[in-house]
């Protein structure tokens, strides 16, 4: 049957429950722990997924020695610690995006997994779809030429709630790091090195970023506009304009199942996918192919382009002014 792991998840919540069921999809994956800050959660957890182990804190998940993998899906300004007391514990990690709440963090995260020789990755999940991969197979073969501009946006419509985690400074809310993460990266991904020359962003009483749009240069002369915002709906697109034609990723477009190439002749080939589930399987599947092969990092998405990415958005963050109390950005 070949290598299987046990993978356990940190944090019982909504994304927790998403990737425990795509989790079942792999034949090589056991998901055999789950854990949570509150006893009841866990076992109604588990019990709902059919899990062996519910641990009623974080430290009992990272300190059982049947552990292999660490999914962390704990909030934003989780990640940091999260991430550090599970490489301690000698566990490989799968960390939800974005993977810190800064570059200090991520850089101590990446230092930590490397002393240890340990596996470690941001869950950033739209990289390994087979729809993406699709995309940036188009546009690294030249489907449409040259990439002229990259056009992304990520829009929700979000309800007031200062309950609600998005809305809520403490727990690192705020469209930029929740969605226009996904622009950012798309840009970086499917467009030469970037670098963002202006950034804006609305912000509400509590320092919430409700509108944050990016304008980046790349490398090779390309343009990226990109855009999140949590107070409208939008097209959620992206649409990569090439000198010989256009790639356009349907809405949603971060878990993209269909997308039209427009060639310069005016012919379209539209391109569907079947993706099973939610589609989180892909990347845990990456983590146990890196392992086995000995890796421990995916050269698909590397801490290298963690790393790049959080550059980016910290600089968008120090023009616009979006801030975070000091104790969960903390090194």
């Amino acid at each position: 049957m070949g290598t299987s792991y046990n993978w356990a998840i940190l944090g019982a919540g909504h994304i927790a429950r998403k990737f425990a069921a795509d989790l079942k999809l792999l034949p090589n994956a056991r998901l055999y722990a789950v854990g949570s800050r509150s006893s009841d959660r866990a076992n109604e957890f588990a019990g709902e997924f059919g899990i062996e182990k519910a641990c009623g804190s974080y430290g009992e998940l990272a300190a059982d020695p049947k552990v292999d993998i660490v999914y962390i899906a704990s909030r934003h300004t989780g990640h940091y610690r999260d991430t550090m007391l599970c490489l301690e514990q000698g566990k490989h990690v799968l960390c939800e995006k974005p993977a810190a709440m800064n570059g200090r963090q991520l850089e101590k995260m990446v230092m930590l997994a490397r002393s240890k020789k340990l596996f470690f990755m941001e869950a950033l999940w739209t990289r390994f779809l087979p729809s993406f991969r699709k995309v940036k197979e188009l546009v690294d073969s030249g489907a449409i030429g040259e990439m002229r501009i990259i056009e992304a946006d990520f829009c929700l419509n979000v309800p007031h709630n200062p309950e609600h985690r998005i809305w809520n400074p403490d727990a690192g809310g705020g469209s930029l790091l929740d969605i226009g993460i996904y622009p950012l990266f798309a840009a970086m991904t499917l467009g030469s090195p970037v670098s963002v020359i202006t950034a804006n962003a609305k912000l509400d009483d509590n320092g919430i970023d409700t509108f944050c749009s990016m304008q980046c240069a790349h490398e090779k002369g390309e343009r990226s506009l990109l855009y999140s915002t949590i107070t409208t709906g939008g097209r959620n697109e992206l649409l990569l304009h090439g000198s010989n034609g256009q790639l356009l990723l349907n809405s949603w477009w971060h878990t993209p199942t269909s997308i039209d190439l427009l060639r310069a002749d005016c012919a379209t080939e539209h391109l569907t996918f079947n993706i099973p589930g939610n589609g989180y399987q892909y990347e845990a599947a990456e983590v146990m192919r890196c392992l086995i092969e000995g890796k421990t990092e995916s050269p698909q998405w590397s801490t290298g382009h963690s790393k790049r990415l959080m550059e980016l958005l910290d600089s968008v963050r120090q023009q616009t002014g979006i801030r975070y109390p000091e104790e969960v950005e903390v090194v």
